[in-house]
């Protein structure tokens, strides 16, 4: 069975980078579109990166676009979120789910990482 873990979260400056990981085991990452979501107090979650099983395809909301980038190392199954510029409206626990297709509805993921917390503040 897939069990992802998620790493990398913390407290950074506005204008900052941190990189998150997601790290699997149980089963191979090859297969899998892997997203990663978000999710703040008194907020939904918002789907914030994907990229296809191969990497060839990958998207963005809108509210990263140009700051965050996901990436990915089959051979590690591992899947990174590299995020510059990081504002302070990007706080949120980040969570990683794969599934079989890209997108940012919760239902195509069937297995979830249990969340790295980041906060941007000064």
């Amino acid at each position: 069975q897939l069990q992802l873990v998620e790493s990398g979260g913390g407290l950074v400056q506005p204008g900052g980078s941190l990189r998150l990981s997601c790290a699997a085991s149980g089963s191979t990452l090859v297969y899998y579109s892997i997203a990663w979501f978000r999710q703040s107090p008194g907020k939904e979650r918002e789907g914030v990166s994907c990229i296809s099983s191969s990497g060839g395809s990958t998207n963005y909301a809108d509210s990263v676009k140009g700051r965050f980038t996901i990436s990915r190392d089959n051979a590690n199954n591992t899947v990174y979120l590299q995020m510059n510029s990081l504002k302070p409206e990007d706080t949120a626990v980040y969570y990683c789910a794969a599934g079989l297709n890209c997108g940012y509805s919760g239902s195509l993921f069937g297995s979830w990482g249990q969340g790295t917390r980041v906060t941007v503040s000064s």
